[in-house]
């Protein structure tokens, strides 16, 4: 698909009606948008495929949801630091920051630096974009040690106190990410979300309590990653366990 090619099926898909109802429904302000919802966007990629070219000719057109659909179809491996710097600073809200991030940045060998680097920015979507990095790399990096996740608890504590919504709803969202990861993770992030709940910030309470709420819920899905160490076929002890587990009942 060209790039006029890719305009036009977005164009066919225009609708003044949603941008409307995206910016009052859901907080999403964008300029020069179409009004077109992302699973429609999701849809033109799955056509489209990888086209690094492509993308970067939809992101110069300035059109929002070319933009979007830019981040869904550039390769994570081709993307380089600079790029990604760029990128980021155009941010003007939560969908479009996540999109990029959760479905590019968190895939590319740089996710991790710019999540720590992002999360001291002042700017509210370039930290945003840090903290959903660190929501998403547990999924994106299903091999990755708990050393990796651990580095990111006490970024995760430092900024509980940024009061900015779209700040607060992404560091909360990272705490309970990491915490889903393993049953280990687990326990060390309702450790740091009661520590955060000692913080006099509204923010800060609300983000631990949320999060506390969640990963002690009794049906909370909890992942095994790394596979090699928490999943019971791959781990005799943990496959010890079940079986004691199993005939204590």
């Amino acid at each position: 698909m060209n790039l006029q090619e890719a305009l036009n099926r977005l164009q066919a898909l225009a609708d003044p009606e949603k941008v409307f109802i995206k910016e009052s429904k859901f907080g999403i302000k964008a300029q020069n948008s179409l009004g077109i919802y992302h699973k429609d966007l999701k849809d033109i990629a799955k056509d489209i495929g990888r086209d690094n070219n492509l993308a970067l000719s939809l992101f110069e057109t300035g059109i929002y949801e070319a933009r979007i659909l830019c981040s869904k179809i550039y390769d994570p491996d081709c993307i380089s630091r600079e790029q990604m710097d760029q990128w980021v600073m155009t941010f003007e809200n939560w969908e479009i920051c996540d999109s990029f991030c959760m479905g590019l940045f968190a895939k590319s060998r740089h996710g991790l630096a710019k999540a720590f680097e992002w999360s001291k920015n002042d700017d509210e979507f370039v930290k945003r974009a840090g903290f959903v990095i660190m929501a998403a790399y547990g999924f994106a990096d299903k091999k990755a040690g708990n050393e990796v996740f651990e580095q990111l608890f006490p970024i995760i504590e430092r900024e509980a106190d940024d009061e900015r919504i779209y700040v607060k709803k992404a560091v909360n969202w990272a705490l309970r990410n990491i915490g889903k990861r393993n049953v280990d993770l687990n326990k060390m992030a309702l450790i740091v979300a009661n520590r955060i709940l000692a913080h006099h910030s509204r923010s800060a309470k609300w983000i631990a309590g949320n999060a506390i709420r969640e990963l002690q819920r009794p049906d909370v899905h909890i992942l095994d990653y790394p596979r090699s160490i928490y999943r019971p076929m791959a781990n005799p002890a943990l496959q010890a366990a079940v079986r004691d587990k199993a005939a204590q009942r």
